[in-house]
């Protein structure tokens, strides 16, 4: 193998495969890169046996020319030592060439490295992921979707079904939910393009994260096709496949109360900042709890106390309050996610009891709900 390429290219691919890499993987060969040059072009695969990352270079774009071929080939090399070289190459020119079976020679300007490389039959080979059910999401939603949702898996693998995603595709609507059991993220939406039969697959939040960093700002379809055990998010030049994760989601939809005694409408990046300013004395509390009230009238008080520190109490001033006075306590770090998630709209918040499950809304759009369990301290 022996080619010439970009070392801006070759930085960009890098930077995606390699959040498919790490150091703690039972196959050792998984540590590395196995990359793969042909006439087209060059392909880059990392993966961690969880989540697999393929990136594809062309051998031109545009007219230009990125990658100039000499021989085809492959090889795997040891991801970390081989992006910090690319990454502290003197020149945009690299040229790379494989000799004497694995050993591999980079070159740039006056540099030249040589790394021990590894067989690349010895790389696992890619999921075959085939199009059972096969849909379209544009990128920006997709990326609305995670931001929405993957805060509120759980952290903990005693209930591993519950750090995942559970995507449920049916008559025409696409819900998407996470829980931890504390609390829950919920968004729906109904794309151009969905899966002709109904669908309940559970996507690990840890893989949505990931692709969540290389999905592009913009609106162009994301394919993805699903089988039993595989997903694949596929764009413009890399394939990003996840494992799904097996076991049976809980049922979130009764856990959503159908009534409320109370109902407040807030803007939302006032209380977010009015109850981040009450947590700076509650984050001393193990337990990091914030007190929010209502009486009559259009406010709010938000308050917290740290026996060690000291109290506060701040004023929010309301839209609208209607219902049963309240008092409630609740996990400030819960409460601000949900907030950021409808990212400084304004929120109605509609209460059934100081011990019972509450949900935040935007006030224009139905589609992100937010639902949090109170914490008994009145």
């Amino acid at each position: 193998m022996k080619f010439e390429i970009k070392r801006d290219e070759l930085l960009d691919g890098l930077n995606d495969v390699m959040k498919a890499i790490s150091q703690k993987v039972a196959i050792p060969i998984l540590t590395g890169i196995k990359i793969e040059v042909n006439e087209k072009g060059m392909t880059m695969t990392g993966s961690d046996s969880d989540i697999t990352i393929c990136t594809f270079i062309p051998a031109e774009r545009d007219g230009e020319s990125l990658i100039k071929v000499i021989e085809t080939g492959n090889i795997v090399l040891q991801a970390r030592v081989f992006s910090e070289i690319v990454r502290k190459l003197p020149t945009n020119e690299v040229k790379i060439e494989i000799k004497d079976g694995f050993q591999t020679l980079i070159r740039s300007g006056k540099s030249e490295f040589k790394l021990i490389g590894s067989n690349p039959d010895d790389y696992p080979v890619l999921p075959d992921v085939k199009d059972e059910h096969s849909f379209s999401l544009p990128a920006d939603l997709m990326k609305s979707i995670i931001r929405e949702t993957v805060f509120a898996v759980s952290q903990q693998e005693t209930r591993p079904i519950l750090t995942g995603v559970q995507w449920v595709a049916e008559n025409g609507k696409l819900s998407c939910v996470a829980t931890d059991s504390h609390r829950l993220a919920r968004r729906l939406t109904s794309p151009e393009e969905m899966p002709t039969d109904p669908l309940s697959i559970v996507i690990p939040g840890k893989s949505l994260q990931e692709l969540n960093k290389i999905l592009p700002d913009n609106n162009d379809p994301i394919e993805i096709l699903i089988t039993e055990q595989q997903i694949l998010f596929k764009t413009a030049n890399v394939l990003f496949y996840s494992r799904l994760l097996e076991g049976n989601y809980p049922d979130t939809s009764r856990l959503i109360p159908n009534e409320n005694k109370t109902s407040v409408i807030v803007n939302g990046r006032s209380l977010l900042q009015a109850i981040d300013r009450a947590s700076l004395l509650a984050r001393e509390e193990r337990n990091n709890i914030v007190r929010f009230s209502t009486d009559e009238g259009k406010v709010i008080e938000v308050s917290s106390n740290s026996p060690e520190v000291g109290n506060v109490e701040e004023m929010v001033e309301a839209i609208n309050v209607t219902g049963e006075e309240l008092k409630i306590s609740f996990s400030a770090k819960y409460m601000m996610d949900a907030l950021r998630a409808i990212d400084g709209q304004d929120v109605e918040i509609q209460f059934t009891g100081a011990m019972r499950p509450f949900i935040l809304k935007s006030v224009n759009d139905d589609s992100i709900l937010q639902l949090i369990l109170p914490v008994r301290t009145y």
